[in-house]
């Protein structure tokens, strides 16, 4: 029988490896603009406008009307893709509805005719930007916590539930580390922000890193009752072997079209998608190589104590 769950040692190291460059990206991104990845005006104050020129223009000309309306130090990003030429992002301290408008009337006036279809204004108070802030958090622990009673609850047939409901946790948090560690790495390269969606992503990489999770857990348990005397460690090798091949099927199945939509999607939703496609990419190796090796690693350790 070929060994997986042996070589745990190995995938422990690479999930360090990876999460460790992400925290080092944060880190970095830290230092440069003081906050760990790019914070998008949906979880903070602030004004962003999405324009395009019919007419070439210049981060300069485009710094000095803000200038002019008394907006000091925009965030200024050129934006590239299909169908985006002479494209900016300009971030800004949270404005009202007029003062926006008046903005938007100058960068019209005074650079290059806009193309009305393709402007985009978002503005966020400061009690709104806060309010999503928590929504997040809150929202990554109630899933934590409801993941863990559930498992405890499901495997409360088999020996120490709360060893499987603790690994599939510690997996998902890899999987959102992962895709933390990525958004600050884009974010340092590309100028990529954390937006709404990005949550939606996160939550989508916490569900489908916790389905590929049970469907072992659930061999493993099976197998408990058809193999009681078989050694732990061998018997939870047996039930990866046994899932292995549907877990791949039906996470394959979904980043087919998770890339086919990168590829030819549109440029407003290609973030959120790369964001979920790293995210299921770890969910996929979590729940094989990081959540069963830690609970044989757990009940291993527990078994030599005793």
């Amino acid at each position: 029988m070929f060994q997986l769950v042996q070589r745990r040692r190995i995938y422990f190291t690479f999930s360090a490896i990876v999460i460790g460059l992400g925290i080092i990206a944060m880190i970095v991104s830290y230092v440069q603009i003081g906050t760990p990845f790019r914070i998008g005006v949906d979880f903070q104050s602030g004004t962003r406008f999405e324009v395009q020129f019919q007419e070439p223009v210049t981060e300069d000309g485009i710094r000095e009307v803000f200038n002019d309306s008394g907006i000091a130090n925009p965030a200024i990003t050129s934006l590239q893709g299909e169908a985006l030429e002479n494209a900016w992002q300009i971030r800004t301290e949270f404005m009202s509805p007029e003062e926006a408008d008046e903005i938007e009337q100058a960068l019209d006036s005074e650079l290059a005719p806009l193309n009305q279809e393709a402007t985009l204004v978002q503005t966020v108070s400061p009690s709104v930007g806060a309010e999503v802030t928590r929504a997040a958090f809150v929202a990554v622990l109630v899933a934590a916590g409801i993941i863990l009673v559930y498992i405890m609850f499901a495997f409360r047939q088999v020996p120490n539930p709360f060893r499987y409901g603790a690994s599939a946790v510690v997996a998902m948090l890899h999987d959102i580390a992962v895709t933390f560690g990525f958004i600050a790495i884009t974010g340092l390269v590309f100028g990529w922000e954390v937006d709404a969606l990005f949550l939606t992503a996160v939550l989508t990489v916490a569900g489908f890193s916790l389905q590929d999770t049970i469907v072992v857990f659930d061999r493993i348990r099976e197998n408990i009752s058809k193999y009681p005397l078989e050694d732990f460690e061998m018997l939870v090798n047996r039930s990866i072997l046994e899932t292995i091949h549907r877990s791949l099927a039906t996470q394959l199945n979904a980043m087919f079209v998770i890339v086919a939509i990168l590829l030819f999607g549109g440029a407003s939703i290609k973030h959120f998608i790369a964001v979920l496609l790293v995210g299921l990419l770890s969910g996929t190796y979590s729940s094989i190589f990081n959540a069963t090796p830690l609970l044989v690693a757990w009940e291993k350790r527990a078994m030599e104590a005793a």
